[in-house]
């Protein structure tokens, strides 16, 4: 944590197809070793399959996957008195956007289908349907959080 000044958030500047920010942010995390270009065309690839396998905007699978994906809770280790706690903390807009990002693209890594942008559609549908591995990530941090709810008065 810096002591002297807080670190500036960097203007995020749209994409060209869907103006939209989160899509952005969304490819500058499934980019491997700078082949940004690499990551758009999985991307919008992956966001005409959705269109073609579901009778909807893409833009608006993606968003509902993302939003299912969201954690409202998470849990942080206390330490007190020598003993380490799992205490239940609110999660902060930024971070929630953060871990759903990063649970879809980790559990779409993770499927058995060919290709990535395969791979990344059928997430998002199953995601945007409240099924998937993304929503069970997403299920069993809020289960741990409830869990632990008796170490509440910990938070800080």
């Amino acid at each position: 944590m810096a002591r002297r000044r807080v670190a500036k958030k960097r203007e995020i500047i749209p994409d060209p197809k869907y103006k939209d920010k989160l899509v952005v942010k969304f490819l500058n995390s499934l980019m491997l070793d700078g082949k940004k270009s690499l990551a758009e065309t999985i991307f919008y690839d992956a966001m005409d399959l959705i269109a073609l396998k579901v009778n909807e905007d893409p833009l608006t699978v993606f968003k509902k996957a993302i939003d299912n994906t969201k954690p409202t809770l998470e849990v942080k280790s206390r330490r007190v008195g020598g003993a380490t706690y799992q205490v239940p903390v609110e999660v902060r807009y930024d971070r929630k956007q953060a871990l759903a990002i990063r649970w879809l693209i980790a559990s779409a890594r993770g499927r058995s289908e060919r290709t990535m942008m395969e791979k990344l559609a059928n997430e998002f549908v199953d995601a945007a349907n409240n099924r998937g591995v993304s929503i069970k990530k997403k299920e069993d941090v809020h289960r741990m959080a409830e869990a632990n709810k008796a170490f509440a008065h910990y938070r800080w």
